[in-house]
């Protein structure tokens, strides 16, 4: 038997200028540049293997075989790793997720990322980050910054080879840390794709979100280069409330806020306006995600045990990039 094997780990990532609506759905081509923090805690493993034997691609995650129908964005970066690389034969996939679901962290981009890498470590040469950042891209848009680690900016593009992302700084270069409350760890009513294609068709905002995230992208680079933790927090902040704000103005309306997310919003001014600096970050769910720096994650976690169960509260720090072994 003719196998070809490979391994990768990737980490989860948070945007800090959000993703949010794609300007192409068969590429994953997003409207707007976005940037984000690589999590040290939450990865995926992945293990490829291509053998001339194999009659299907089969996918197991966390060991149990999933259904052919489920593995739409799997085949996408499937195939377009064959294609580079003119293999023609099929994979068994094996991905073992460390993203628990009460995490209330999304594995896709971990997943996806991973995928990339060890089918790319099994059949070629897994030095262009760049290049792996567009195979993930395909399988999710978010899976294109779990390439990196530290803080990453994702380019928009405007067709395959022009949508990547690559690192602004390294993950021991930044002081920004992250403070997950937990408020719901169930799959959301609205799935992202969905929100997205439904806040971009009929949001009279949409179009300035866009725009504004654009112009935020360099301001984001220079906090994040001078370690501004202020500049970076107000700017991811602002994100995140522009692009809940386009959910709301969608047509009909939706949000994706629980009453919850609204008490921890409150919370977080609170503490902020106590003198311990932190802001917060909301992707598409009900779950918050508090920005704050190394000295006080201990004081923001103890301040927010008294509102929300200890098991609701989950610190994340700056993550590494794929990694092609175990150790």
């Amino acid at each position: 038997m003719n196998k070809k094997q490979g391994f990768a780990r990737a980490h989860t990532n948070i945007a800090l200028l959000k993703y949010w609506g794609k300007v192409d759905s068969d590429l994953i081509l997003p409207a707007n540049d976005s940037i984000s923090l690589t999590l040290d805690k939450f990865y995926t493993d992945t293990k490829v293997t291509f053998s001339d034997d194999y009659t299907s691609d089969r996918f197991y995650l966390n060991r149990h075989l999933m259904n052919p129908k489920k593995m739409q964005r799997v085949n996408r970066v499937l195939e377009a790793v064959k294609n580079e690389f003119g293999y023609q034969g099929y994979a068994k996939i094996e991905s073992e997720n460390h993203v628990p679901t009460s995490a209330g962290l999304a594995s896709s981009a971990s997943g996806m990322a991973a995928l990339a890498g060890a089918a790319v470590d099994a059949l070629g040469d897994v030095s262009d980050l760049n290049n792996l950042s567009r195979f993930a891209r395909l399988g999710s848009g978010s899976a294109s910054r779990s390439i990196f680690g530290g803080i990453v900016h994702w380019h928009r593009g405007y067709d395959h080879q022009s949508s990547f992302a690559e690192q602004i700084v390294a993950e021991d270069e930044i002081d920004l840390n992250m403070v997950t409350i937990v408020i719901d760890h169930r799959k959301k009513k609205i799935k992202s794709t969905l929100g997205m294609q439904h806040t971009a068709e009929t949001s009279p905002f949409y179009p300035a979100w866009v725009e504004a995230t654009n112009q935020a992208v360099p301001e984001m680079i220079a906090a994040v280069k001078e370690n501004n933790f202020t500049k970076i927090g107000e700017l991811a902040e602002h994100s995140a409330s522009m692009m809940h704000a386009t959910t709301l103005s969608s047509n009909p309306s939706f949000t994706y806020f629980a009453p919850e997310t609204i008490q921890a919003i409150k919370l977080v001014e609170q503490l902020r306006n106590s003198g311990i600096e932190c802001y917060y970050t909301i992707d598409a769910g009900p779950n918050v995600k508090v920005l704050c720096q190394s000295k006080n994650i201990t004081r923001v976690r103890d301040f927010f045990k008294n509102y929300f169960a200890e098991e609701q509260l989950v610190v994340a720090k700056p993550g590494s990039g794929i990694k092609f072994t175990k150790n």
